[in-house]
């Protein structure tokens, strides 16, 4: 009865799990010749949810943010996800190491 119990308990905990990752708001981040696209990405506030960046240029590109605590590293044609805990109402910078004078954006949580 008990191990019938736990193997119950488990699997609710799993299935809202996954249920919890397949609800997650997703929002889209495209990296090309040394330009991100769109330059400001607009998420809501106090909200967890998954950034999908894809490189489409013809060299090595990075998102990387030192306020948000978050870097990524794409080879060309590469897609990567990055998930971000809920953020404060406000503005973040992030940037492309590769290319500092043209690869500059931000996310603004509202």
């Amino acid at each position: 009865m008990r191990s019938t119990l736990l193997s119950v308990l488990t699997g609710l905990l799993l299935a809202s799990g996954a249920a919890g990752a397949d609800d997650m708001p997703t929002f889209r981040l495209l990296m090309k010749d040394g330009h991100f696209f769109p330059e400001t990405l607009e998420v809501p506030a106090n909200t967890r949810f998954r950034l999908e960046v894809k490189n489409e240029g013809p060299g090595a590109t990075e998102f990387e943010s030192l306020e948000l605590k978050k870097e990524l590293v794409l080879a060309p044609g590469v897609t990567r996800n990055l998930v971000f805990f809920p953020m404060k109402p406000g503005s973040y910078k992030f940037f492309d190491d590769f290319h500092p004078a043209t690869g500059q954006g931000r996310i603004v949580a509202r």
